[in-house]
């Protein structure tokens, strides 16, 4: 008999895989961070003495979501300059207000914000694109959290760098701090093609090649996003992107709401993967992605909530129903993304799209046991004849009770374990005091 850190009981299981599985009367053995097994309850008494045994009698654990697309620290911007366009926004309210008061303090705590949030509503990974990563980095591993760290680049001057030479050596040399470290890695993050030369983008494509890092980046978001293109290029973005060789399975492409049908062919010929952020699209008015038509190419296709300052919440299991219902209601057809694909958009294919399939992403032996547990005994769940579609239609993130990375339990009873919420709530008065002066 092998003593083990901790069992856990649910009424429900939901691995992810195998697909549209929900198991009952299952146990998951976690030990030293890692899922060593799942096994019916019953059998564990013969195999098993746990330090820890916790039964969760009204709940469906299913794996941490994962927030595919963020700029963290912009919580502290949440409600600033709403109901704009997004190059007003941008241009006008966003970037001003940054060149202003971001730096090493504004993201660690606009940070230590998001992730008290995202912990709280059930997610346990986020791929971030903000200025200062090694403070974000840093960060997210002071607090347990899992997360990529986005090597952000830019042509302009920005607190973080003045050039994008600069923005690029400063990104390496925190590639190479990170190797060591394992809740965070790291992927490229060109803002976007109307924000970075054809040069840098080069030299992202060389060390994307070089180092198998992720390429982060917004793309064909906006209507005026591709007139731009084709007043100073002659050519849509992704034709860009293609003359330079940087569509590949390493590409992270976010938002992708404008989209010809050779545009949509052309990405799954390349093998790129996709990120949905359909509440930040709708807010800012750029319209919908083409959800269906990417999903029936073969394109794998994360979800994420774009920024709070756009969003103006972390709010996966929000993200997850939109998705869902947006699909429908874009192709006409009930049954274009049913609630276990959604499910699997915010867990596995987020995995996938990060290169981090083989450590997360579903509750599988070999993986860290990253997970949520869910509590359906809320009114608005009952009765549960399918506890899948309940997480996607019914639940919200306030009935997200329990949370682990790693096997490390950061929410527990909806408390935060590792996190100071008091203080964390009083830094970020303090930064709208300033943001508002």
């Amino acid at each position: 008999m092998d003593t083990i850190d901790l069992i856990l009981t649910p009424k429900w299981l939901v691995p992810v895989v195998p697909k549209e599985t929900c198991l009952q009367d299952h146990s998951l053995v976690v030990n030293q961070g890692m899922i060593i097994d799942i096994l019916p309850t019953a059998a564990i008494s013969n195999r098993y003495i746990a330090t820890k045994h916790m039964p969760l009698e009204n709940h469906v654990l299913i794996p941490g979501l994962i927030n595919t697309h963020t700029h963290a620290a912009m919580s502290l911007m949440r409600g600033l300059a709403d109901d704009k366009p997004l190059m007003d926004w941008l241009n006008n309210y966003i970037w001003p207000a940054e060149q202003k008061w971001v730096n090493q303090q504004f993201i660690e705590d606009g940070v230590e914000l998001a992730i008290a949030e995202m912990l709280l509503g059930g997610t346990t990974c986020f791929n971030d694109m903000y200025f200062f990563p090694d403070v974000m980095a840093r960060t997210a591993d002071r607090l347990g959290m899992r997360a990529v760290t986005g090597l952000i680049v830019l042509d302009f001057p920005t607190p973080w760098a003045a050039n994008a030479d600069e923005y690029l050596d400063k990104g390496l040399a925190l590639f190479d701090d990170l190797r060591h470290v394992e809740l965070v890695t790291a992927a490229l993050a060109p803002h976007s093609p109307y924000t970075v030369s054809r040069q840098a983008l080069e030299k992202v494509r060389m060390l994307s090649d070089e180092l198998d890092l992720p390429v982060h980046i917004h793309l064909h978001e906006t209507d005026n996003e591709i007139r731009h293109s084709i007043e100073k290029f002659g050519k849509r973005p992704i034709a860009r992107l293609q003359d330079i060789n940087l569509l590949g399975p390493n590409l992270l492409a976010v938002h992708l709401v404008h989209m010809l049908d050779d545009e949509i062919d052309l990405l799954a010929e390349h093998g790129i993967n996709a990120v949905h952020c359909p509440q930040s699209n709708m807010k800012l008015a750029n319209g919908f992605c083409p959800l269906p038509r990417l999903l029936d190419k073969g394109i794998n296709v994360g979800i994420g909530t774009d920024g709070a300052a756009s969003n103006n919440d972390l709010d996966m299991m929000e993200e997850m129903r939109s998705t869902a219902l947006l699909a429908k209601a874009v192709s006409h057809d009930p049954q274009s993304l049913p609630a276990y694909q959604a499910l699997e958009m915010a867990t596995l294919n987020g995995a996938k799209a990060l290169g981090l399939a083989e450590v997360t992403g579903s509750l599988e032996v070999g993986k860290w046991a990253d997970m949520t547990a869910i509590d359906l005994s809320h009114p608005a769940c009952q009765p549960v004849y399918d506890p899948i579609s309940q997480v996607i239609y019914a639940a919200s993130r306030q009935q997200v009770s329990d949370v682990w990375v790693a096997g490390n339990q950061l929410v527990e009873k909806h408390q935060l374990t590792q996190l100071d919420i008091g203080n964390c709530l009083q830094r970020a008065r303090g930064w709208q005091q300033k943001l508002s002066s």
